[in-house]
């Protein structure tokens, strides 16, 4: 039987989310990181952007998640993943191409 890949959210490359500093305006995160997937309603201090990929042959899951906290217009601190989860998740994403796991 046939199963998709089930792909959601913003792709975020581990090389542009090292980009984004505190300081930086909104404008300049949305260049390097894309609109962000959840705005919170409640709180427009805080963009969240969320990546997930089910590949649907193997159900191997990669996602991924960084939340950008603004003061004002400028970033006032950013979660993200840490260097050795970014190498991680890279690692394991580069095993699926093309749908196969390698």
């Amino acid at each position: 039987m046939y199963h998709i890949n089930i792909q959601q959210g913003n792709f975020l490359d581990q090389a542009a989310v090292e980009q984004v500093k505190a300081g930086m305006t909104r404008s300049q995160v949305r260049y390097l990181l894309g609109t962000p997937m959840v705005a919170d309603s409640f709180n427009k201090e805080r963009w969240d952007y969320i990546y997930y990929l089910k590949n649907g042959r193997t159900d191997h899951i990669d996602s991924r998640r960084v939340t950008v906290y603004f003061d004002g217009d400028k970033v006032a601190r950013l979660d993200k993943p840490t260097a050795a989860e970014a190498a991680k998740q890279d690692a394991s994403a580069a095993k699926v191409k093309n749908g196969r796991v390698y």
